[in-house]
């Protein structure tokens, strides 16, 4: 079963609407008072949709740290959570960008990869990794992916070109297909049943089977 067919999730393609790339859900909060004044302070002084989006991108990249890198707790999910606590996991950050964007009236969903776990390990296994894409007027739907560079990660937003955090290099790995207003509930379990960022490593995602 592809992305694009699981139920309870919706999906975007280039003729349909952006309706549901716009709403506030439970994870991706930007109803929320700090969600909101934090979207809005990432706005002064700009004018285009482009800056816009750039701005709450290189916010989310730069300011929130990634909860492995530096093995922050507690763990993260709901974009209200991530901008409190200033970390979260690739997926719990592409959450809060997500609700910045809406909030700015950008639409914005969640693209995922399937990609190898430590690749210096011989028993290595795959894990989903998290990010974005947002819909530019001038260029549709584009990729970026804010889950916070560090050596061997140069992510950037230079549209109409996309830098990614990670490209699809080993057997095995794919770029899932579709956009999703919504995150998996893959990720969501593996997110809100583990208690520290060390058990989420442990348990991280994989794809689900075809």
């Amino acid at each position: 079963m592809k992305l694009s067919e699981k139920k309870g999730h919706s999906l975007i393609n280039c003729c349909s609407g952006t309706e549901a790339y716009l709403r506030p859900t439970e994870y991706i909060d930007f109803s929320h008072p700090a969600v909101l004044e934090k979207a809005a302070d990432l706005t002064i002084g700009l004018k285009s949709e482009e800056e816009i989006a750039e701005a709450c991108f290189k916010f989310v990249r730069d300011s929130i740290k990634h909860s492995w890198d530096y093995r922050l707790n507690p763990v993260t999910c709901k974009a209200s959570d991530v901008l409190m606590h200033g970390h979260g996991y690739c997926f719990a950050k592409s959450h809060l960008l997500a609700a910045l964007l809406r909030a700015n009236g950008i639409p914005s969903g969640l693209c995922y990869q399937r990609l190898v776990l430590d690749i210096d390990v011989s028993s290595s296994r795959f894990t989903l990794h998290g990010f974005n894409a947002v819909y530019l007027k001038r260029y549709g739907w584009y990729r970026i992916d804010a889950r916070g560079n560090k050596s061997g990660v140069d992510a950037h937003f230079c549209p109409p070109a996309e830098k990614l955090a990670f490209d699809i290099l080993y057997a095995g790995e794919r770029n899932l297909n579709g956009i999703l207003a919504e995150p998996l509930s893959s990720v969501i379990k593996v997110l809100t049943k583990n208690k520290t960022t060390e058990q989420v490593y442990e348990n991280l995602p994989d794809a689900e089977e075809d």
